[in-house]
């Protein structure tokens, strides 16, 4: 398999400490792996009791939910995904890089572009598997291990329905208190999706071993499968090259 070269260096301060847990002892890294995991275990919820009737073939819908490896990783195994695209969402379009959007000072959110067919998969379906198990939204300003506003919880609607029914679904999940905590996710207008440097996409299929990776994300995949086996595709719909 053909992986693409992780820069270490151009990684965040968490994720570049990931990169250097591989010489540690084995020791060190399932203890940090199992803090991070129990920072995102998944939760079974309802479906959202409002949804968006679209009978169009082709939607977009764009997710922000801590490093968007992980929450491209999950989207990609999802039925009805014809694409699922890591980049940032929030700060303007000089500053979406990854090394700028690490400083957490260009309002930038790592996030997923997320392309679906209503037909075979519906956003409300889509929001129940981002609040379920792509990531933790009772965190505020980070996930797991990562810390800073680029890592925020944040729903960045295209439409206004979609806006309303995200809005209604917060409301239903934090009346229902199947969380530890209050949902700490946002509503931010949308204003514009800018793709992430190739080599963070399709990140989760091509590094499958990356620590990062085991420890943080494959679970998510393996919730999916078994919280979501009617949604679940065992191939991904991976990005190539952009």
């Amino acid at each position: 398999m053909i992986r693409p070269v992780v820069r270490a260096a151009s990684l965040s301060p968490s994720r570049s400490l990931w990169a250097a847990i591989v010489v540690l002892p084995l020791l060190m890294v399932a203890a940090w792996s199992v803090s991070a995991r129990a920072a995102e275990e998944p939760v079974v919820i309802p479906a959202p009791a409002v949804d968006i009737a679209d009978s169009g073939t082709s939607a977009v819908a764009v997710f922000a939910g801590g490093c968007f490896w992980g929450v491209q990783g999950v989207f990609q195994h999802v039925k009805g995904v014809s694409n699922a695209v890591s980049g940032y969402s929030g700060g303007a379009a000089e500053t979406a890089t990854y090394q700028q959007t690490g400083s957490g000072q260009t309002g930038h959110a790592e996030t997923v572009e997320v392309t679906y067919d209503p037909s075979v998969v519906s956003y409300g379906d889509l929001l129940q598997i981002y609040f379920s198990v792509a990531h933790n939204p009772t965190q505020l300003n980070f996930q797991g291990p990562d810390h800073g506003t680029q890592y925020r919880s944040t729903i960045f609607p295209v439409t206004d329905e979609q806006a309303k029914v995200a809005a209604d679904y917060i409301a239903q999940l934090d009346a229902a208190k199947l969380f530890s905590g209050p949902i700490v996710t946002t509503i931010e207008p949308f204003k514009a999706f800018y793709p992430a440097e190739q080599y963070h996409q399709d990140f989760l299929t091509l590094n499958p071993t990356y620590p990062y990776i085991v420890y943080n994300d494959l679970p998510k995949i393996a919730a999916l499968r078994e919280l979501f086996p009617n949604e679940y595709r065992e191939e991904p719909a991976l990005v190539g090259q952009l």
